[in-house]
């Protein structure tokens, strides 16, 4: 087993790429990839105020809500109501995508893809309180989106993440926690309770 620790606490926040909100990068696929040449790319963005997403020509996007009351998003003229926090929610990145905060400021996970560049991400959310077998294969990333998660011999600490490889590791969290697998072949099963 593969596990590297991927800590919040060194994260840098850079502005969006149209400058209307800050985020800050978990990781990227290559490693060191930029806004330009990544192939997946999963983030916390913090949405302060009404405005546009960035665009991003053929990428794809799954948004999770992880603080604050929620959003209106308007995505390609249509409406979604984004108020149910730890919901991944899909929709494409190059779309015109304007948001109305419900009530201050969100934090969003978003896992971005390139929709040429193979499967789309498997992302699912797991409940605290209970063990998850996260399966293996190559780029799972685990992210703690409230409370603490353990996985593969490593702690994590709210918005740590683990990236992992290999076999099969169990998660036991606190909170919610993000399972991410970056080169899905099929679904990840969700446990029973979520």
């Amino acid at each position: 087993m593969s596990a590297r620790l991927l800590a919040a606490a060194e994260r840098v926040a850079v502005p969006w790429k149209n400058g209307g909100g800050v985020t800050r990068e978990i990781a990227a696929g290559p490693e060191g990839a930029g806004m330009d040449d990544f192939r997946w790319r999963v983030s916390l963005a913090d949405v302060g105020a009404d405005g546009p997403f960035s665009s991003f020509a053929g990428v794809d996007r799954t948004l999770t809500m992880a603080e604050g009351a929620g959003m209106d998003l308007t995505i390609g003229g249509e409406h979604h109501r984004v108020d149910r926090p730890f919901v991944p929610r899909s929709f494409p990145g190059d779309l015109p995508t304007d948001c109305r905060l419900l009530g201050g400021p969100v934090v969003n996970l978003n896992v971005m893809w390139r929709r040429d560049g193979g499967a789309a991400p498997d992302v699912v959310i797991a409940r605290g309180g209970t063990a998850v077998t996260v399966p293996a294969g190559p780029e799972v990333l685990v992210v703690a989106l409230d409370g603490t998660a353990e996985v593969a011999g490593l702690t994590l600490g709210r918005h740590d993440a683990a990236l992992l490889n290999a076999e099969d590791a169990v998660l036991r969290a606190t909170g919610r926690t993000a399972v991410v697998r970056l080169a899905a072949r099929a679904p990840l099963a969700a446990p029973a309770d979520l």
